[in-house]
């Protein structure tokens, strides 16, 4: 694409544009090229975390501060081209946390969004305005905007997950607000299950009608999800750029399960290489199943399970599984498609 002409600088233009900065002025001119860029032009850079290589620094924070001290015990997963801004990406947060057997992670709201994707251990459990849940590896859970939540862990070993927020786009709307609770743990209101029988079974409640844009549904268990994908594989062929791949939903609409983050599951048969896609949408990747390869740009990422990986806005990216394998990932793509900016290319250019 053609890029807009640069206009030329002389002596009295410059001696110009320092007078104007005093009144805190500057000439779009001088900026306009690197503000409406042709193509989405980004310093995010494709970036993998190891999961057998971060999960010693996690435990050792396990050591060094406890969940409740700490609030939340993650560690950020920051893009390297962002150092700073505690972000993975421009718009989305990514981060792992640990809770310890017999830990509590306090109560407390926001208005930010937040998703937790379960890496290891089984038994703790997240509980959202007074009902608990608990949280198995592979599960997708989400935590809406300014709902009560705590997270615990009665089992035995450490309990393990990815939290996925929109901290950088309401951040960048000023738009965050945040409560500590009067206690460590909510009181349960409602017994387990009955989210799940009220709105995860292809029923609403009669005269029910949505408060809020993010999914009633809470927990979206990897059971279910990996069923779902089983028998797509079994009864169509992949996509050629995404294999066999899902989107969590809102059952109320049909629309994404998070206003602000899109969630999604695939299933890569083993062998199976992908075409070269792109979007503008910089989407985080958590390998739940499988190992393989992954080429964004032109930089290789090899992965394995537990393994997490980034692409940035509009990079060409392609996996192969070298054997059977399930990605999740995340990205903002919903914000960016009620706004009309989202683009996807299939293929290569």
């Amino acid at each position: 694409m053609r890029s807009e002409p640069i206009a030329a600088r002389t002596p009295e233009r410059e001696a110009f544009y320092q007078h104007i900065s005093g009144g805190n002025l500057a000439p779009l001119w001088e900026r306009l090229h690197a503000l409406v860029t042709a193509e989405p032009v980004s310093p995010v850079q494709p970036a993998i975390w190891h999961y057998r290589e971060v999960r010693p620094h996690l435990m050792r924070a396990g050591e060094l501060i406890s969940a409740e001290e700490a609030t939340r015990r993650v560690l950020i997963l920051e893009n390297p081209g962002l150092k700073g801004q505690t972000s993975i990406t421009h718009s989305l947060f990514a981060g792992l946390q640990l809770i310890l057997p017999g830990e509590v992670a306090p109560a407390h709201r926001h208005t930010q969004s937040a998703l937790r994707f379960i890496i290891e251990g089984e038994g703790a459990y997240t509980a959202v305005d007074g009902e608990r849940t608990t949280m198995h590896p592979g599960d997708f859970v989400i935590t809406p905007s300014w709902t009560w939540h705590d997270h615990g862990n009665p089992s035995s070993a450490p309990m393990v997950w990815l939290d996925g927020l929109d901290i950088p786009i309401v951040r960048l709307l000023d738009a965050s607000f945040a409560e500590p609770g009067d206690r460590a743990m909510q009181a349960v209101t409602r017994p387990e299950g009955d989210n799940e029988a009220r709105f995860a079974n292809n029923l609403l409640p009669v005269d029910w009608r949505p408060a809020v844009k993010t999914s009633p549904v809470f927990n979206y268990p990897y059971s279910r999800s990996r069923a779902s994908l089983e028998v797509m594989s079994r009864n169509g062929e992949p996509d050629p750029c995404h294999g066999h791949k899902l989107r969590y939903v809102n059952p109320a609409t049909g629309d994404f399960a998070m206003p602000t983050i899109a969630a999604f599951i695939q299933l890569l048969p083993a062998g199976f290489a992908t075409r070269p896609y792109r979007s503008t949408a910089a989407t985080v990747f958590v390998a739940v199943e499988g190992e393989g390869q992954t080429r964004i740009g032109d930089q290789l990422f090899e992965w394995q399970a537990h393994d997490i990986f980034v692409v940035p806005s509009w990079a060409p990216v392609s996996h192969q599984a070298a054997r059977e394998a399930v990605l999740f990932s995340y990205s903002d793509r919903p914000v960016q498609e009620k706004l009309g900016l989202w683009r996807e290319q299939r293929g290569n250019a």
